[in-house]
């Protein structure tokens, strides 16, 4: 419910809904980049003028909406931002709300070590760990639902160790994406997938081979 959403957030960053509306929030899983990433790009390789990932996703949540002919559906993806350059939604405050993944702060570390360092958080999920995105939010304006009981994310990081390890891990040696193995995962992105993300977006086409020409 976008109320869960609002009751943890400033009003600045509040959804304007009613508290029971119907939300979703969608996440990209490792098998995104092979099943939906990759056939998207090869169909539409003339027409990729913005980001790949954020206009397949664009292009599959529409495909969603479509399906809901007689319902208003809005879509807030996770890099739309305000005039006010704020983030249209919180993307990892709203997963743990929903109960998709564990968003672990600081708060969550008793025996706080960092002192006046900026600590950001960071999503984990109980099977991908760190190897999923957030990508946006699914609002049924017309549909209230009054009876949807919370469920709480899966805390798959349960020891202050391991917690603090992973804060550390994300705040200060993210590039290495170790702190997206901090427990057991199911699966992983592959290596080309791997490569892609850490190509600089101007030369991810070529990578795919699918050159800036085609584009």
């Amino acid at each position: 419910k976008v109320g869960w959403y609002n009751a943890v957030l400033q009003p600045a960053f509040h959804l304007p809904y009613p508290d029971d509306t119907l939300a979703f929030v969608v996440l990209s899983t490792p098998s995104m980049f092979d099943k939906a990433l990759k056939p998207f790009l090869n169909k539409e390789r003339l027409k990729i003028i913005r980001d790949p990932v954020d206009q397949c996703v664009s292009h599959h949540l529409s495909r969603v909406k479509e399906k809901f002919p007689d319902q208003k559906v809005d879509i807030i993806y996770d890099y739309e931002i305000l005039p006010s350059r704020k983030p249209k939604f919180l993307a990892q405050t709203a997963a743990h709300v929903a109960g998709a993944a564990y968003y672990y702060q600081r708060k969550d570390v008793k025996l706080d070590p960092w002192g006046k360092k900026k600590i950001y958080g960071v999503c984990i999920h109980p099977k991908y760990g760190g190897w999923f995105a957030i990508r946006g939010l699914l609002l049924f304006p017309e549909i209230q639902v009054l009876f949807l009981e919370q469920s709480a994310p899966v805390d798959c990081v349960s020891t202050e160790e391991k917690r603090i390890e992973l804060l550390e891990q994300f705040n200060f040696h993210w590039q290495d994406g170790r702190y997206r193995d901090i427990i057991e995962v199911k699966e992983r992105y592959s290596e080309e997938q791997k490569a892609y993300f850490a190509t600089p977006p101007a030369e991810r086409l070529r990578l795919l081979g699918l050159t800036r020409e085609a584009q």
